[in-house]
């Protein structure tokens, strides 16, 4: 799940979003406004998400605050801080409930095959 999806095309989301897709990985997507982006229909609610494996974050640290609660109700294996997102107080609260947070590029990731 790309978790502050933007439907302007110059942004990293927006990006994530097409390599994801071009990679064969299901995408879905969270944003401020509803749209799609490469056949992905990005929402602005996340009721009835269940299934996410991981969330690759491109929210700020103080807007992911937010946040915090409905990332954890999804229950994800992961959650990605992509550059400029890093947040060790997040990280360490999602590692409390056994969730992976890593530092890193979900772009870079999946240009190097290890998404």
């Amino acid at each position: 799940m790309v978790f502050g999806a933007s439907l302007k095309p110059n942004r990293y989301s927006y990006y994530a979003i097409e390599r994801l897709v071009a990679s064969g990985i299901e995408t879905r997507a969270f944003g401020i406004r509803e749209g799609q982006v490469s056949g992905v229909q990005v929402n602005n609610t996340l009721d009835g998400l269940e299934g996410i494996h991981t969330v690759t974050l491109y929210l700020n640290p103080s807007r992911q605050q937010e946040y915090y609660k409905a990332i954890l109700a999804l229950k994800p294996q992961r959650v990605i801080f992509n550059p400029g997102t890093e947040n060790s107080e997040f990280a360490r609260m999602l590692e409390a409930k056994g969730v992976a947070a890593e530092n890193s590029c979900t772009l870079v990731l999946l240009a190097t095959n290890q998404y």
